[in-house]
Order: structure tokens, then C-alpha cells, then sequence
């Protein structure tokens, strides 16, 4: 179904920078998941991060979320410090940010209505009037306005990630990140959720940053892919290009194990 950008409603796509790592450094323990980093998305953009497991991919979200903190380096969203930066600065990067994870991290004693509506009312201060006019449009979106009153468990996993995707939307984020956001669902699941990610990405300007292993799906969506191996960008292009004919070994052995 083709998203309504008025329901979308995000901020103007300037194609400028929008998000900035520098020499971003991140350790756990003895291990450097992410060294001296530099990275760049513009605005409007779809990016796609695939390599193995472990290359530093889902920490860039999560880093981008604040979940984690950087050992080193600046991270820059819209022109605004990440990190370093003050508590309250970061907090107000941080509403530029929706983000959808592997597990759906719904309020199970919520309503889907209210599991989309309590960020919007308590974060950005909508009414609650304002909060369910959008997000019954969101829900329509994702296909389930008819779900509106039912409880989390009471929905399949992929209806449950789509309330995700419309609760991260109602936020009026400027950039949505999606980290492996099909992993955890049954195989006949999948197709449901990557077509509304497909929709929103084909019809919108929302920036969105995805890791995923889903490879015809990283083809579909991207405007650029990144291959990472060890902290490291290793080969980036648009999809036809790394997909097509990578030029690095180690690109062309993780999509031969993974294609």
C-alpha cells in the first residue's frame, strides 16, 4: 500500500549531511567493535550496513539511539552534537531519531492505539486527541486499523513489528533505523513487514539507516550500501555496484555465503 506523506508528516529532505561520525572508536572490553569511524549519511537517504555478525553494524544504531556512548570521536545529527554533549542537548537530537528493533518491545497491558500514542503525548507533548488522529492513520498505514483496541499478544509477530514501525513513525522522527527488524519472525512473516518498509521507503523522504541480511531487500530499498568487516567500512557503493561487482575479497565472500 503507498504510505500518505501527510500522515508521515516529517521535516523538509534538504539533501545536506545529516548524520556525522568522526574517528569514532567503540570497545567492549577487550574487543574494538568500531575503529575511528568516519561515516556520513545525507539527508533523505537510504543506507543499508551488511557484513557478518560482530562488524560493528548494530552498534552504529545503537550508538545513534544513545543506548551506548562512544570511547572516542563526535557523532553530529541535523548540525547538533551527539556526543559529546550535554544531557538535555542529546536529548533533543535524540527525538530526531525513531528506531525499530529485532524484538518488538510493545507494552503488553497496552492497546495498540496506546502503545503508538504514549511516546508522542509524553515525549513531544501532542494531545491525546492529536496523538490518536495520527496514529490511526499510521496503523492504517501498516495495515492494521483494524487492530486499534486488540492487545499486543494478540497479534501475530509480524502484525507486532508493525505496530513498531508505526509507533517509531509517530514520533516524526527525521531518521528511522532499522535494525535486522525481520530476525526474529517466522519465514512467512518476513514478506509483510519488508513490503511496508518497502512502501515507505519508495514514497517517502525519511532518512533511514538499516541493517539487515536481507539481501534482496538491501537491493530494493538502498541508495547506498556499506560492507563492514571489523570496525571498518570496507566497500561502499549503490546497491547495483556491490551487489553486481563488489571489488573487495571479503565483500565478495559474505555475499557468497549469504546469497
Amino acid at each position: 500500500m503507498p504510505a500518505d506523506t501527510n500522515i508521515l508528516d516529517n521535516p523538509p529532505v534538504d539533501g545536506g549531511e545529516l548524520i556525522r561520525f568522526d574517528k569514532v572508536t567503540k570497545r567492549f572490553g577487550d574487543t574494538t567493535v568500531l575503529d575511528g569511524l568516519d561515516f556520513r549519511v545525507d539527508s533523505g537517504r537510504h543506507v543499508t550496513l551488511i557484513g557478518p555478525s560482530g562488524s560493528g553494524k548494530t552498534t552504529i544504531l545503537r550508538l545513534l539511539m544513545t543506548l551506548t556512548r562512544p570511547d572516542e570521536g563526535t557523532i553530529t545529527v541535523a548540525g547538533d552534537r551527539l556526543f559529546p554533549a550535554p544531557g538535555k542537548q542529546v536529548r533533543e537530537v535524540r527525538k530526531k531519531i525513531g528506531m525499530v528493533f529485532q524484538q518488538f518491545n510493545l507494552f503488553p497491558n497496552m492497546s495498540v492505539l496506546r502503545n503508538v500514542t504514549e511516546a508522542p503525548v509524553t515525549v513531544l507533548g501532542l494531545s491525546r486527541d492529536e496523538a490518536e488522529e495520527r496514529a490511526r492513520g499510521l496503523l492504517d498505514l501498516v495495515g492494521l486499523a483494524d487492530k486499534c483496541d486488540q492487545r499486543p499478544g494478540r497479534l501475530s509477530g509480524g502484525q507486532q513489528q508493525r505496530v513498531a514501525i508505526a509507533r517509531a513513525l509517530a514520533m516524526r522522527p527525521r531518521i528511522l533505523l532499522l535494525d535486522e527488524v525481520t530476525s526474529a519472525l517466522d519465514p512467512e512473516l518476513v514478506a509483510g513487514v519488508l513490503d511496508v518498509l518497502r512502501d515507505i521507503a519508495r514514497t517517502t523522504d525519511i532518512t533511514m539507516l538499516c541493517v539487515t541480511h536481507e539481501m534482496n531487500f538491501a537491493r530494493d530499498i538502498s541508495d547506498q550500501v556499506l560492507m563492514f568487516d571489523s570496525g571498518h567500512v570496507i566497500e561502499s557503493g549503490p546497491p547495483e555496484k556491490i551487489f553486481g561487482d563488489p571489488e573487495h575479497e571479503r565483500t565478495r565472500e559474505f555475499l557468497g555465503a549469504v546469497l
